[in-house]
């Protein structure tokens, strides 16, 4: 029977909120600069920032938005960002999170069914703001730095808050991101403190974070994978973090040699960019230790090419936002290629049979179920969802198809939603897009089933070519020299950018409108 165990002792449930959590380590350094704006250079010290989110939370509350309200935030990724989500954290709140390049609709959506009264946000995004507020919950549109159209954030600080308002760290939910999933609209996933608390733990322990890192900081911190594992395990684990409005070649590799980065947080298509770029050759990097990327597979072929060019460990770990989010990661202490990682602390996982749910033997396929504190509490206004996904006994349904080897270690082979049915086999999109861009001449690749009467599923490959591109049979006999039959692919298209989300994964159904449309 396959029912994996962390390898590492548990951490410590503890009794604080995330803000205290965050706190706890910011006392210690008042002084030391925690935050800084990559674009402005402006920074903010670990006094100024507790200062504000008390300043802050004491304003919102005094104005009606504190304890018991939702508060919603739209923004890129600035040090202001850290201070309003703490800040209704510590006023005792909720803070849902919007992805910035939302279009008024999914605002809208996300606004009514989180029932924000507040939306907060910048000058580039107010018009879609405004108009996604219209018949929402949401009273008013409050904008970071100011804006003749809007009231400034500035107006909403006030007599500080010194100590957290009260809350049930295991029930009040502190933070609700929305999850796509592949299927309907995006979803509430409702965290707590506890929640977060643990796995910022879990992470700084697993990670085997060091005081002093420092991190270029473009994983947005609207998506789970940069609030924690970027803003909160830097802020409570003794680092700090450059912030980017948005993924930057130059600008990424500029912070990261000048502050002399030994990690970089990141997602696939950048450890591609990293693997094959020319202009990664122009910037000395040689006090980075590790990449460490998340949010979807990295196959291992890609990963070693990364870390060959780098000089450098790549190292991979495994979350999803329902995990608030990490439940794997791969030690530097004991690095494996294309391995997702060993359960964190306090974390158990096993492998269930997806026809029949029988729990498997170590080293077989399928579903990946997971069971530890950083689990979420449900699904906001969505219990048929909750109970599809959430055992009665605390297991979380991942979707996800994996294997875990007999040392622990725990490799993901492809979403169950996404797997293709050829001819009654399984094909895993993710091995092919792996071998895909192993190729020299393709920088990136995504592969989706296309219906066929015959057959089920045909594979399809959209790819991106470098200057000379091959063609569409060098890309099938180079596949054919490496997979079985069955995992061919039947037809190639050329196109200059694989759709993605903020956090890197690849946007199938784009892909899939494309050749049905």
């Amino acid at each position: 029977m396959s029912h994996s165990k962390p390898t590492l002792p548990d951490v410590p449930l503890l009794n604080l909120s995330i803000t205290e959590r965050v706190f706890v380590d910011l006392e210690s350094r008042p002084d030391e600069v925690v935050l800084t704006d990559g674009v402005s250079g402006n920074s903010m010290t670990a006094s100024a920032f507790m200062d504000q989110v008390k300043r802050l939370a004491g304003g919102l509350t005094a104005k009606g938005f504190g304890a018991g309200h939702t508060i919603a935030l739209m923004a890129p990724n600035m040090p202001e960002y850290c201070v309003v989500f703490h800040a209704v954290a510590w006023a005792g709140g909720t803070i849902t999170t919007l992805n910035p390049t939302y279009t008024a609709s999914e605002v809208s959506h996300q606004l009514n069914d989180s029932g924000a009264e507040l939306l907060i946000t910048v000058p580039m995004f107010l018009e879609t703001a405004t108009e996604g507020t219209a018949g929402s919950h949401a009273q008013q549109v409050v904008i970071i730095g100011g804006s003749d159209n809007a009231t400034s954030l500035e107006a909403f600080f006030g007599e500080a808050i010194e100590q957290q308002v009260v809350v049930d760290l295991d029930e009040h939910i502190v933070v609700l991101p929305y999850s796509s999933g592949t299927t309907g609209l995006p979803k509430g996933v409702m965290l707590s403190h506890r929640n977060l608390v643990v796995n910022v733990d879990q992470v700084l322990v697993s990670a085997e974070f060091r005081p002093g890192e420092v991190a270029a900081g473009f994983l947005p911190f609207f998506h789970i994978y940069g609030m924690t594992v970027l803003m909160n395990v830097h802020l409570a684990g003794g680092g700090s973090i450059v912030t980017l409005p948005r993924f930057d070649l130059a600008l990424f590799l500029q912070i990261s040699q000048d502050y002399k980065s030994r990690r970089m947080w990141i997602v696939p298509p950048v450890a591609l960019a990293l693997a094959k770029h020319p202009l990664v050759d122009e910037y000395d990097l040689s006090n980075l230790e590790q990449i460490f990327s998340g949010a979807a597979p990295l196959g291992a072929e890609p990963s070693d090419a990364v870390a060959a060019r780098l000089d450098c460990l790549s190292l991979q770990g495994y979350g999803m936002t329902e995990l608030s989010p990490v439940s794997h990661v791969t030690p530097a202490s004991a690095p494996r290629s294309g391995a997702s990682g060993l359960a964190l602390p306090n974390t158990e996982c096993q492998i269930v049979d997806i026809d029949n749910g029988s729990v498997l033997p170590t080293g077989q396929e399928g579903e990946l179920w997971i069971r530890g504190p950083q689990v979420m509490k449900g699904y906001l206004n969505n219990p048929e969802a909750t109970a599809n996904t959430v055992t009665p006994d605390g297991w979380l349904k991942t979707g996800d198809i994996a294997i875990i080897d007999a040392d622990g270690y725990m490799f993901i082979v492809d979403r169950l939603k996404e797997l293709i049915k050829f001819k009654g086999f399984q094909v895993a999109p993710a091995e092919l897009e792996a071998t895909l861009v192993s190729h020299k001449a393709i920088t990136d690749a995504a592969v989706v089933g296309l219906p066929d009467v015959e057959a089920g599923e045909l594979p399809v490959a959209f790819v991106v070519a470098a200057d000379p591109a091959p063609s569409e049979g060098d890309i099938k006999t180079f596949l054919a020299d490496t997979l079985a039959s069955y995992k061919q692919v039947h037809k190639v298209v050329f196109v200059e950018a694989i759709p993605k989300s903020a956090s890197g994964k690849i946007l199938r159904r784009v892909l899939r409108d494309q050749l049905t449309g």
